[in-house]
C-alpha cells in the first residue's frame, strides 16, 4: 500500500476541524439569544416592589426626622404624623392618658404630645386673666403655624426616607428619584384626603383614656357649659394653676356637682354571670351620680334556681334598677328579681315611672341558655315589639307617654319606631346608636359583663361596656351620652367617649318627638 506523506495527513486533520470550529463559534455567538429567552420581572411585581420600597421609606422618614416642637398656648408640644388606616387626631398628656379625635379620615394620623407646661406662661395668665379672651385665637394661631411647619418637615422626611432607600435597595439614581416623587405625591394626597374629610366638630366627641377618662364627669353635660360658660371662665384661671400638680397624677380640680336639671340613666347589658360588673356598675352610680340603672337582659348565663344568688348585690347599687328579660334569663329569674327590694321588673309593655322618666319594656319571647337559633325567632321578635308598641300607643292615648322603650334584642325594639322617642336594647353584645325610619333613636349595649364566661373563648378577651344617658328633666329629651369601655380580663384599660345628639349640637335646634 502507498505511504499518504505525512504533510497531505496534517492537511486533512485540519480540513476536518473546520466544522467544528464553525459550529462552535456559531454556538458562542447564539449563546447572548438564550439568554434573552429567560422571563423578565412582572411589571406589577416591579410596581409592587417600587410601593413597598416608598411606603417604608416614608414611614422611617417620618419617624426620624418628621416632627416638629411647638408651642400652643402655655404647653410645649410635639406634633408628628404617623401612618394609620382611620386617620384622626390623638393628643396624649402624660402622665394623664390621652384624648382622641375622629377629625378627618386619612391614611395618616396627627399626634400632638403635650411635652411639658411653660411655668412663665401659665403664671402670665393667672396674674392677668383678662389675657384669657384671647387664648383661644393664640392657640388656633399656634396650631396653624405647627401643622404648616408639619407639612413642610413631613415633606421632606418622606421624600428623602424613599429616595435613601430606593438608591440603598436599586443603586439606580433615577429609581431612586421615582421613590421619592411617589413618596411625596402620596403624602399630598392623604394631605388632601384629610382637608377634604376635615371634621371641626369631632372637639364636641372627644374619646378619653388613662386618668382622663374622668373628664366628662368632671366637666358635666353640653348644656351646662354653654349656659354657665361665663362661670366656666372664671374657673379656667384657677384650672391653669392646678396644671402642675395635674401631670404630677394629683388632680385638685373641684369636685362634681350634679346639674339638677339633668336625669342621669346608666344603661347596662348581657351581665352574663361575671361578678365584677357588680363593683364596676357601683362605681359608675357613685362618680357619675346615677338617678337610675337600666339592664337590657341576659343579667344571668342559665338562667337556674341556683344562680339566683349572684343577683343579690343589685339591692346595694344605691340607684333603682329597671331591668327586662333577656334569652338567658329565666321566668325563675324574673320572679326572683321582682322580690329585690329596688328592682323594677318591666314586662308586657307595662310602663313605671322612676327618677322622672316614665319606662316600659317587655322580656324577650324566647328562653335559649344553650345559645341555640329556634325556628322562628325574628318572627317571634318582631311580634313581641308590636305588642310593645302597641302598650306604648295605649300609654299614649290615657295622657302618659312613654319616654324610653326597652327590649332585649334590637329587631324587637325597632318594632316601636315612630312611637317613642328613645328604645334601648342588648343582646348584640356591641354597642351603637342608630336613628330609625320614623325618628325613635336605638341605643344598643355592648355587654357589661364582658360576655361573662365567654371572654376567655377568643384570642382576646372581650371589653366591659356601659353608658351613662343624661336626659333633661323638663322635656325628657336625650342631651348626650358617654359611651365607657373597660378592658376585658387581665386588662387595665379604659375609655370613655362623648357624644352628642346632632340637635344638641351648637346652632342646631331641637328636633321634635316622634309622635304615633
Amino acid at each position: 500500500m502507498a505511504r499518504v506523506p505525512a504533510a497531505v495527513l496534517t492537511a486533512a486533520n485540519r480540513i476536518r476541524r473546520v466544522p467544528r470550529a464553525l459550529t462552535r463559534h456559531y454556538r458562542a455567538r447564539q449563546a447572548p439569544s438564550t439568554i434573552q429567552l429567560v422571563p423578565q420581572p412582572h411589571p406589577w411585581g416591579r410596581a409592587l416592589g417600587l410601593v413597598t420600597v416608598v411606603l417604608l421609606g416614608a414611614w422611617l422618614g417620618l419617624l426620624i426626622v418628621g416632627n416638629v416642637r411647638v408651642s400652643v398656648g402655655p404647653m410645649n408640644t410635639t406634633m408628628t404624623l404617623r401612618p394609620s388606616v382611620s386617620g384622626g387626631t390623638k393628643i396624649n398628656v402624660s402622665p394623664l392618658g390621652a384624648l382622641q379625635l375622629d377629625s378627618h379620615v386619612a391614611p395618616v394620623r396627627l399626634d400632638v404630645n403635650v411635652d411639658q407646661l411653660d411655668p412663665e406662661r401659665a403664671q402670665a395668665l393667672v396674674d392677668y386673666p383678662e389675657r384669657l379672651s384671647g387664648l383661644q385665637d393664640e392657640i388656633a394661631q399656634d396650631v396653624a403655624r405647627g401643622t404648616r411647619d408639619l407639612a413642610i418637615r413631613s415633606c421632606v422626611a418622606v421624600v428623602t426616607g424613599a429616595t435613601a432607600l430606593g438608591l440603598a435597595v436599586y443603586r439606580r439614581p433615577r429609581r431612586a428619584l421615582a421613590a421619592g416623587g411617589l413618596a411625596l405625591a402620596l403624602l399630598a394626597a392623604s394631605g388632601g384626603t384629610a382637608a377634604a374629610t376635615w371634621n371641626p366638630n369631632s372637639v364636641l366627641e372627644p374619646k378619653f383614656s388613662g386618668l382622663l377618662s374622668s373628664a366628662p364627669s368632671l366637666v358635666g353635660d353640653a348644656r351646662s357649659i354653654v349656659t354657665e360658660f361665663d362661670v366656666y371662665q372664671k374657673e379656667l384661671a384657677r384650672l391653669v394653676t392646678n396644671v402642675t400638680k395635674l401631670y404630677d397624677a394629683t388632680s385638685t380640680l373641684p369636685t362634681y356637682q350634679p346639674d339638677p336639671t339633668t336625669i342621669r340613666v346608666l344603661h347596662v347589658s348581657d351581665i352574663h354571670l361575671n361578678p365584677a360588673s357588680w363593683k364596676i356598675i357601683a362605681s359608675l352610680v357613685e362618680q357619675y351620680q346615677v338617678n337610675v340603672i337600666v339592664d337590657s337582659g341576659d343579667t344571668m348565663d342559665h338562667g337556674s334556681a341556683a344562680e339566683n344568688g349572684f343577683l343579690d348585690p343589685i339591692e346595694d347599687l344605691g340607684a333603682p334598677y329597671v331591668w327586662v328579660r333577656g334569652n338567658h334569663d329565666s321566668m325563675i329569674t324574673q320572679q326572683y328579681l321582682e322580690d329585690l327590694k329596688n328592682v323594677r321588673v318591666l314586662d308586657d309593655g307595662r310602663a313605671r315611672t322612676v327618677a322622672g322618666l316614665r319606662f316600659a319594656g317587655i322580656g324577650d319571647p324566647q328562653f335559649t341558655p344553650d345559645r341555640t337559633n329556634k325556628p322562628g325567632a325574628e318572627a317571634s321578635q318582631e311580634l313581641t315589639g308590636a305588642r310593645l308598641a302597641s302598650a306604648l300607643r295605649d300609654q299614649q292615648a290615657a295622657g302618659t307617654p312613654v319616654d324610653v322603650a326597652i327590649a332585649h334584642e334590637p329587631s324587637a325594639a325597632r318594632e316601636v319606631d315612630g312611637v317613642v322617642p328613645l328604645a334601648l336594647a342588648g343582646h348584640l353584645h356591641r354597642n351603637g346608636m342608630e336613628i330609625l325610619e320614623q325618628g325613635t333613636r336605638l341605643r344598643n349595649e355592648g355587654s357589661t359583663g364582658g360576655s361573662g364566661l365567654r371572654a376567655v373563648e377568643g384570642k382576646y378577651p372581650d371589653p366591659i361596656e356601659a353608658s351613662i344617658l343624661y336626659f333633661d328633666r323638663d322635656t325628657k329629651r336625650l342631651q348626650a351620652w358617654d359611651e365607657i369601655e373597660l378592658g376585658g380580663l387581665g386588662l387595665t384599660t379604659a375609655e370613655v367617649s362623648r357624644h352628642l345628639p346632632e340637635e344638641n349640637q351648637p346652632g342646631n335646634t331641637p328636633t321634635p318627638s316622634p309622635s304615633p
